[in-house]
């Protein structure tokens, strides 16, 4: 018996449907696409807070993946530690004593410092610290360079705080909701950080490029010359970042413009430090009660 001509061989009802259900995702998903492009265009704001909303949803499925992910990636860590933990013991110990002297001068340096502050009544002011959370995202593919950190406004966190690492500064707060907040790390190309060298207190601002990489630039007229190892940290200018935080190193020999290696990788942490802005807005500080009549 011959097939029915309208038949078509090969295809079957469920292929019908899986290819409708997947023209219909496909259409779906340009649709959403477009409207979130239009938003961002002529809303920000009211992109800012759906960015804020899915940001609640897929950051706890993140902080899982996250967990999952370390884990995993620790256990080869930990079998090599394993092994080479005598060899590493051993390093340390010809490493404690070859900086032993050096301490006891650091101990002195210390000492007669507290002394002196004392005898001039100096007090420093300290950022305090606002909250400790984990980063659970960083983008590390893309020009725009931005962080997202399980902490919101219910933990303290506002816009405009700095966060750092234990290694060096890492950013600022742009964006906070609940329980997330975003940071503007500072390899992105629209961060601006005024730091100074370690060796002479020369000023300078340390821009992001984008690219992992840091670019100093000298803040004076001069011309500057900047030498292999330089350091740098920021300087509390502008009252948003504390003094003393590492941010940069120079790579190799330049004038005026110097490319650095930040000291903190913000895809190689787990946890960050929110603190208080260095100098508050004055909206944001009590002013003191008047003197009774």
């Amino acid at each position: 018996m011959a097939p029915p001509l309208k038949r078509r061989p090969g295809f079957s009802r469920r292929a019908q449907y899986g290819l409708f259900i997947s023209y219909v995702v496909a259409v779906g998903g340009a649709v959403i696409a477009v409207v979130l492009l239009l938003l961002s265009t002529f809303n920000p704001p009211a992109f800012a807070a759906v960015r804020g909303t899915f940001s609640e949803l897929v950051t706890p499925v993140a902080s899982g993946m996250d967990w999952v992910r370390r884990t995993v990636s620790g256990v080869p860590g930990g079998i090599s530690g394993y092994f080479g933990v005598r060899g590493e013991n051993a390093k340390l110990r010809a490493e404690l004593e070859a900086n032993r002297t050096l301490m006891e001068r650091a101990r002195t340096v210390t000492h007669e410092n507290r002394r002196l502050r004392g005898l001039l009544k100096l007090r420093d002011r300290v950022a305090n610290p606002v909250v400790a959370a984990r980063l659970v995202f960083a983008t590390g593919s893309s020009t725009r360079r931005f962080a997202t950190l399980n902490a919101g406004t219910w933990q303290g966190v506002r816009v405009g705080q700095p966060v750092r690492g234990p290694n060096g500064l890492i950013g600022r707060i742009v964006e906070a909701s609940p329980n997330t907040a975003r940071v503007l790390l500072i390899l992105d190309p629209e961060s601006s950080v005024p730091v100074r060298r370690v060796s002479d207190g020369l000023p300078a601002i340390a821009a992001g490029r984008g690219d992992g990489l840091i670019d100093i630039r000298s803040a004076g007229s001069a011309q500057t010359q900047f030498e292999p190892g330089d350091a740098f940290v920021t300087s509390g200018a502008g009252g948003l970042y504390p003094p003393n935080i590492a941010v940069a190193q120079v790579r190799a020999r330049s004038r005026d413009i110097a490319e650095a290696t930040p000291f903190a990788s913000p895809d190689s942490l787990d946890f960050a430090l929110v603190q208080q802005v260095f100098f508050p807005e004055a909206s944001t500080v009590r002013a003191p009660e008047a003197a009774p009549r």
